[in-house]
Protein backbone atom coordinates (compact mmCIF):
# COMPACT_ATOMS: atom_id res chain seq x y z
CA UNK A 1 0.00 0.00 0.00
CA UNK A 2 1.60 3.42 -0.91
CA UNK A 3 2.44 5.78 2.28
CA UNK A 4 0.75 8.88 2.63
CA UNK A 5 1.57 12.73 2.85
CA UNK A 6 0.93 14.68 5.95
CA UNK A 7 -2.39 15.29 4.35
CA UNK A 8 -3.23 12.08 3.79
CA UNK A 9 -2.56 12.35 -0.27
CA UNK A 10 -0.81 9.10 -1.54
CA UNK A 11 2.73 9.27 -2.54
CA UNK A 12 4.06 7.26 -5.21
CA UNK A 13 5.39 3.75 -4.00
CA UNK A 14 9.08 4.12 -4.04
CA UNK A 15 11.76 5.97 -5.42
CA UNK A 16 13.23 4.86 -8.80
CA UNK A 17 16.76 3.27 -8.85
CA UNK A 18 19.36 5.93 -10.40
CA UNK A 19 20.50 4.91 -13.75
CA UNK A 20 23.63 2.77 -12.89
CA UNK A 21 25.51 4.38 -16.26
CA UNK A 22 29.07 5.03 -14.45
CA UNK A 23 30.82 2.20 -13.28
CA UNK A 24 32.85 2.16 -9.79
CA UNK A 25 36.31 3.57 -10.05
CA UNK A 26 35.80 6.04 -13.09
CA UNK A 27 38.45 8.85 -12.76
CA UNK A 28 38.06 12.59 -13.24
CA UNK A 29 38.10 14.89 -10.85
CA UNK A 30 35.44 15.97 -8.14
CA UNK A 31 33.30 19.32 -9.72
CA UNK A 32 34.88 22.20 -7.90
CA UNK A 33 38.42 20.95 -8.41
CA UNK A 34 39.19 20.39 -4.69
CA UNK A 35 40.66 17.35 -3.09
CA UNK A 36 37.85 16.56 -0.43
CA UNK A 37 35.44 14.21 -1.52
CA UNK A 38 31.58 15.57 0.13
CA UNK A 39 29.98 13.63 1.74
CA UNK A 40 27.53 10.66 1.06
CA UNK A 41 23.83 11.48 0.95
CA UNK A 42 22.33 7.87 0.62
CA UNK A 43 23.43 4.75 0.54
CA UNK A 44 24.57 4.58 -2.80
CA UNK A 45 26.99 7.29 -2.14
CA UNK A 46 28.30 5.75 0.73
CA UNK A 47 28.73 2.34 -1.15
CA UNK A 48 30.78 4.50 -4.10
CA UNK A 49 32.76 6.44 -1.17
CA UNK A 50 34.17 2.83 0.70
CA UNK A 51 35.50 1.80 -3.37
CA UNK A 52 36.66 5.01 -3.96
CA UNK A 53 38.64 5.32 -0.98
CA UNK A 54 39.81 1.15 -0.78
CA UNK A 55 40.94 2.12 -4.56
CA UNK A 56 42.18 5.48 -3.48
CA UNK A 57 40.89 7.20 -7.09
CA UNK A 58 38.91 10.38 -6.73
CA UNK A 59 35.15 10.31 -6.26
CA UNK A 60 33.14 10.35 -10.05
CA UNK A 61 31.20 13.34 -11.04
CA UNK A 62 27.74 13.57 -10.01
CA UNK A 63 25.61 11.39 -12.84
CA UNK A 64 22.41 13.77 -14.21
CA UNK A 65 19.25 12.72 -12.51
CA UNK A 66 17.05 10.54 -14.92
CA UNK A 67 14.23 11.51 -16.06
CA UNK A 68 12.00 8.73 -14.37
CA UNK A 69 13.72 10.40 -11.08
CA UNK A 70 12.66 13.94 -12.07
CA UNK A 71 9.42 13.49 -12.13
CA UNK A 72 8.76 10.70 -9.08
CA UNK A 73 10.45 14.12 -7.01
CA UNK A 74 8.42 16.57 -8.63
CA UNK A 75 5.01 14.23 -8.25
CA UNK A 76 6.00 13.63 -4.51
CA UNK A 77 6.75 16.98 -3.99
CA UNK A 78 3.48 18.11 -5.37
CA UNK A 79 1.69 15.36 -2.68
CA UNK A 80 3.25 16.65 -0.12
CA UNK A 81 2.20 20.36 -0.38
CA UNK A 82 -0.85 19.40 -1.51
CA UNK A 83 -1.82 17.20 1.20
CA UNK A 84 -0.38 20.66 3.50
CA UNK A 85 -2.82 22.99 1.75
CA UNK A 86 -5.70 21.03 2.16
CA UNK A 87 -5.12 20.95 5.80
CA UNK A 88 -4.96 24.38 6.32
CA UNK A 89 -8.71 24.53 4.01
CA UNK A 90 -9.57 21.99 7.10
CA UNK A 91 -8.57 24.05 10.03
CA UNK A 92 -10.28 27.42 8.35
CA UNK A 93 -13.13 25.35 7.51
CA UNK A 94 -13.09 24.43 11.21
CA UNK A 95 -12.41 27.73 12.01
CA UNK A 96 -15.85 29.10 10.38
CA UNK A 97 -17.83 27.21 12.52
CA UNK A 98 -16.31 28.32 15.57
CA UNK A 99 -16.70 31.51 15.32
CA UNK A 100 -20.23 31.46 14.39
CA UNK A 101 -22.18 33.42 17.09
CA UNK A 102 -24.32 31.11 19.23
CA UNK A 103 -28.34 30.71 18.49
CA UNK A 104 -29.79 33.03 20.46
CA UNK A 105 -33.19 31.46 19.68
CA UNK A 106 -33.00 28.01 18.76
CA UNK A 107 -34.33 25.12 20.84
CA UNK A 108 -32.78 22.23 22.78
CA UNK A 109 -32.20 19.86 19.78
CA UNK A 110 -30.75 22.57 17.85
CA UNK A 111 -28.51 23.61 20.60
CA UNK A 112 -27.31 20.10 21.05
CA UNK A 113 -26.53 19.57 17.81
CA UNK A 114 -25.06 23.61 17.77
CA UNK A 115 -22.11 22.15 20.33
CA UNK A 116 -21.81 18.65 18.70
CA UNK A 117 -20.46 20.63 15.65
CA UNK A 118 -18.31 22.64 17.97
CA UNK A 119 -16.99 19.50 19.57
CA UNK A 120 -15.81 17.86 16.43
CA UNK A 121 -14.40 20.92 14.91
CA UNK A 122 -12.00 21.55 18.01
CA UNK A 123 -11.41 17.70 18.35
CA UNK A 124 -10.34 17.97 14.66
CA UNK A 125 -8.05 20.80 15.44
CA UNK A 126 -6.59 19.15 17.89
CA UNK A 127 -5.82 16.09 15.70
CA UNK A 128 -4.17 18.36 13.01
CA UNK A 129 -2.40 20.59 15.52
CA UNK A 130 -0.40 17.73 16.56
CA UNK A 131 1.93 18.55 13.45
CA UNK A 132 4.28 21.76 14.49
CA UNK A 133 3.15 23.15 10.96
CA UNK A 134 -0.50 22.82 11.32
CA UNK A 135 0.17 24.68 14.96
CA UNK A 136 1.64 27.60 13.67
CA UNK A 137 -0.60 28.12 11.14
CA UNK A 138 -3.64 27.88 13.19
CA UNK A 139 -1.89 30.61 15.35
CA UNK A 140 -1.61 32.77 12.06
CA UNK A 141 -5.57 32.30 11.32
CA UNK A 142 -6.15 33.92 14.68
CA UNK A 143 -7.45 30.73 16.01
CA UNK A 144 -5.58 31.09 19.46
CA UNK A 145 -7.37 34.09 19.71
CA UNK A 146 -10.55 32.57 19.78
CA UNK A 147 -9.40 29.69 21.79
CA UNK A 148 -8.68 31.98 24.33
CA UNK A 149 -11.24 34.53 24.24
CA UNK A 150 -14.50 32.29 23.59
CA UNK A 151 -13.81 28.56 24.57
CA UNK A 152 -11.57 28.66 27.64
CA UNK A 153 -15.26 30.20 29.45
CA UNK A 154 -17.44 28.59 27.31
CA UNK A 155 -20.57 27.67 28.93
CA UNK A 156 -20.53 23.93 28.06
CA UNK A 157 -17.78 21.60 29.64
CA UNK A 158 -17.02 19.66 26.47
CA UNK A 159 -16.34 23.20 24.49
CA UNK A 160 -14.17 24.21 27.71
CA UNK A 161 -12.13 21.09 28.24
CA UNK A 162 -11.13 20.96 24.34
CA UNK A 163 -10.44 24.21 24.51
CA UNK A 164 -7.49 23.89 26.86
CA UNK A 165 -6.32 20.83 25.31
CA UNK A 166 -6.04 22.09 22.08
CA UNK A 167 -3.93 25.40 24.17
CA UNK A 168 -1.92 22.28 25.07
CA UNK A 169 -0.93 20.51 22.06
CA UNK A 170 -0.26 23.96 19.92
CA UNK A 171 1.92 24.87 22.65
CA UNK A 172 3.69 22.51 23.98
CA UNK A 173 7.79 22.87 22.99
CA UNK A 174 7.34 25.58 20.14
CA UNK A 175 8.13 29.01 22.28
CA UNK A 176 6.28 31.42 19.51
CA UNK A 177 3.31 29.70 20.32
CA UNK A 178 3.59 29.78 24.08
CA UNK A 179 4.67 33.33 23.76
CA UNK A 180 1.37 34.17 21.96
CA UNK A 181 -0.75 32.15 24.24
CA UNK A 182 0.59 34.05 27.23
CA UNK A 183 0.36 37.26 25.78
CA UNK A 184 -3.45 36.56 25.39
CA UNK A 185 -3.72 36.24 29.09
CA UNK A 186 -4.71 32.34 28.66
CA UNK A 187 -2.59 31.32 31.85
CA UNK A 188 -4.44 32.91 34.63
CA UNK A 189 -7.65 31.49 32.78
CA UNK A 190 -6.00 28.05 32.73
CA UNK A 191 -5.11 28.79 36.73
CA UNK A 192 -8.95 29.77 37.70
CA UNK A 193 -10.33 26.56 35.70
CA UNK A 194 -7.73 24.21 37.33
CA UNK A 195 -8.79 25.57 40.91
CA UNK A 196 -12.13 26.15 40.37
CA UNK A 197 -14.09 24.54 37.11
CA UNK A 198 -17.07 22.12 38.57
CA UNK A 199 -15.62 19.59 35.70
CA UNK A 200 -12.92 17.11 36.30
CA UNK A 201 -11.85 16.63 32.64
CA UNK A 202 -11.85 20.42 32.63
CA UNK A 203 -9.22 20.61 35.55
CA UNK A 204 -7.06 18.00 34.07
CA UNK A 205 -7.01 19.29 30.48
CA UNK A 206 -6.22 22.52 31.91
CA UNK A 207 -3.56 21.32 33.89
CA UNK A 208 -1.92 20.13 30.74
CA UNK A 209 -1.95 23.30 28.87
CA UNK A 210 -0.12 24.80 31.90
CA UNK A 211 2.38 22.36 31.82
CA UNK A 212 3.02 23.26 28.30
CA UNK A 213 3.11 26.80 29.05
CA UNK A 214 5.32 26.71 32.14
CA UNK A 215 7.88 23.82 31.77
CA UNK A 216 11.19 24.84 30.23
CA UNK A 217 9.26 28.48 29.28
CA UNK A 218 10.46 30.87 31.82
CA UNK A 219 7.78 33.43 30.88
CA UNK A 220 5.70 31.24 31.42
CA UNK A 221 6.72 30.55 34.65
CA UNK A 222 7.11 33.94 35.75
CA UNK A 223 3.62 34.45 35.22
CA UNK A 224 2.85 31.04 37.05
CA UNK A 225 4.97 32.78 40.07
CA UNK A 226 2.98 35.93 39.96
CA UNK A 227 -0.47 34.52 39.48
CA UNK A 228 0.67 32.62 42.79
CA UNK A 229 0.09 29.43 40.70
CA UNK A 230 2.24 26.92 43.09
CA UNK A 231 -0.87 27.86 45.54
CA UNK A 232 -2.82 26.47 42.91
CA UNK A 233 -1.09 23.56 42.29
CA UNK A 234 -1.18 22.41 45.88
CA UNK A 235 -4.75 22.61 45.97
CA UNK A 236 -5.44 20.62 43.15
CA UNK A 237 -3.38 18.21 44.71
CA UNK A 238 -5.54 17.73 47.73
CA UNK A 239 -8.62 17.36 45.42
CA UNK A 240 -10.07 13.21 45.24
CA UNK A 241 -9.27 12.94 41.56
CA UNK A 242 -6.68 10.54 41.02
CA UNK A 243 -5.17 11.98 37.91
CA UNK A 244 -5.16 15.47 38.79
CA UNK A 245 -3.32 14.82 42.11
CA UNK A 246 -0.68 12.53 40.01
CA UNK A 247 -0.11 15.17 37.27
CA UNK A 248 0.05 18.17 39.70
CA UNK A 249 2.73 16.25 41.82
CA UNK A 250 4.83 15.47 38.91
CA UNK A 251 4.79 18.93 37.35
CA UNK A 252 5.59 20.49 41.00
CA UNK A 253 8.58 18.00 41.29
CA UNK A 254 9.91 18.56 37.66
CA UNK A 255 9.72 22.82 38.29
CA UNK A 256 11.95 22.39 41.76
CA UNK A 257 14.27 20.13 39.68
CA UNK A 258 14.34 22.54 36.88
CA UNK A 259 14.13 26.07 38.78
CA UNK A 260 15.88 25.34 42.27
CA UNK A 261 16.33 28.90 42.83
CA UNK A 262 11.98 28.91 44.01
CA UNK A 263 11.90 26.44 46.58
CA UNK A 264 12.87 29.55 49.08
CA UNK A 265 9.12 31.17 47.89
CA UNK A 266 7.51 27.26 48.03
CA UNK A 267 9.02 26.78 51.97
CA UNK A 268 7.65 30.27 52.50
CA UNK A 269 4.10 29.32 51.63
CA UNK A 270 4.04 26.73 53.71
CA UNK A 271 5.02 23.53 51.05
CA UNK A 272 6.87 21.09 53.09
CA UNK A 273 4.65 20.64 55.80
CA UNK A 274 1.68 20.43 53.40
CA UNK A 275 3.55 17.63 51.26
CA UNK A 276 4.15 15.63 54.89
CA UNK A 277 0.19 15.91 55.21
CA UNK A 278 -0.54 14.62 52.03
CA UNK A 279 1.77 11.69 52.83
CA UNK A 280 -0.08 10.61 55.76
CA UNK A 281 -3.25 10.29 53.68
CA UNK A 282 -4.41 6.49 52.89
CA UNK A 283 -1.59 5.21 50.85
CA UNK A 284 -1.91 5.74 46.83
CA UNK A 285 0.59 5.44 44.05
CA UNK A 286 0.24 9.46 44.15
CA UNK A 287 2.48 9.27 46.82
CA UNK A 288 5.40 8.45 44.83
CA UNK A 289 5.36 11.83 43.13
CA UNK A 290 5.01 14.00 46.55
CA UNK A 291 7.76 12.28 47.70
CA UNK A 292 9.77 12.60 44.84
CA UNK A 293 8.59 16.29 44.89
CA UNK A 294 9.31 16.67 48.63
CA UNK A 295 13.22 15.24 47.95
CA UNK A 296 14.06 17.56 45.66
CA UNK A 297 12.53 20.48 48.04
CA UNK A 298 15.46 19.19 50.48
CA UNK A 299 18.26 18.50 48.01
CA UNK A 300 21.16 20.65 48.34
CA UNK A 301 18.58 23.13 50.50
CA UNK A 302 19.35 23.45 54.19
CA UNK A 303 16.08 25.21 54.77
CA UNK A 304 13.97 22.58 53.38
CA UNK A 305 15.70 20.03 55.36
CA UNK A 306 15.72 22.50 59.13
CA UNK A 307 11.67 22.14 58.48
CA UNK A 308 11.71 17.92 57.72
CA UNK A 309 12.86 17.68 60.75
CA UNK A 310 10.52 20.09 62.73
CA UNK A 311 9.56 17.31 65.82
CA UNK A 312 5.83 18.69 65.32
CA UNK A 313 5.86 16.57 61.71
CA UNK A 314 6.91 13.24 62.71
CA UNK A 315 8.44 12.89 59.47
CA UNK A 316 11.43 10.72 60.57
CA UNK A 317 8.93 8.05 62.12
CA UNK A 318 6.60 8.45 59.52
CA UNK A 319 9.48 7.80 56.46
CA UNK A 320 10.49 4.43 58.33
CA UNK A 321 7.34 3.26 59.00
CA UNK A 322 6.79 3.66 55.26
CA UNK A 323 10.07 2.00 54.52
CA UNK A 324 8.76 -0.93 56.46
CA UNK A 325 5.47 -1.06 54.63
CA UNK A 326 7.13 -1.32 50.98
CA UNK A 327 10.00 -3.65 51.44
CA UNK A 328 8.37 -6.29 49.66
CA UNK A 329 6.39 -4.44 47.00
CA UNK A 330 8.66 -4.17 43.96
CA UNK A 331 6.20 -1.68 42.52
CA UNK A 332 6.80 0.75 44.80
CA UNK A 333 10.30 0.59 44.89
CA UNK A 334 10.65 4.27 43.19
CA UNK A 335 8.86 5.44 46.29
CA UNK A 336 11.05 3.58 48.74
CA UNK A 337 13.88 5.11 47.18
CA UNK A 338 12.76 8.81 47.54
CA UNK A 339 11.86 7.90 51.46
CA UNK A 340 15.24 6.28 51.53
CA UNK A 341 17.35 9.43 50.49
CA UNK A 342 14.59 11.77 52.80
CA UNK A 343 15.86 10.04 55.81
CA UNK A 344 19.97 10.08 54.59
CA UNK A 345 19.62 13.77 53.63
CA UNK A 346 17.41 14.89 56.62
CA UNK A 347 17.78 12.63 59.63
CA UNK A 348 21.19 11.00 59.39
CA UNK A 349 23.93 12.16 61.77
CA UNK A 350 26.60 14.43 60.94
CA UNK A 351 29.21 11.43 61.22
CA UNK A 352 27.40 9.32 58.84
CA UNK A 353 27.13 12.59 56.31
CA UNK A 354 31.13 12.51 56.65
CA UNK A 355 31.31 8.91 55.68
CA UNK A 356 29.09 9.28 52.66
CA UNK A 357 30.84 12.32 51.48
Amino acid sequence: MADKGPGGSRLPLALPPASQGCSPGGGGSSAGGSGNPRPPRNLQGLLQMAITAGSEEPEPPPEPMSEERRQWLQEAMSAAFRGQREEVEQMKSCLRVLSQPTPATAGEAELATDQQEREGALELLADLCENMDNAADFCQLSGMHLLVGRYLEAGAAGLRWRAAQLIGTCSQNVAAIQEQVLGLGALRKLLRLLDRDSCDTVRVKALFAISCLVREQEAGLLQFLRLDGFSVLMRAMQQQVQKLKVKSAFLLQNLLVGHPEHKGTLCSMGMVQQLVALVRTEHSPFHEHVLGALCSLVTDFPQGVRECREPELGLEELLRHRCQLLQQHEEYQEELEFCEKLLQTCFSSPTDDSMDR
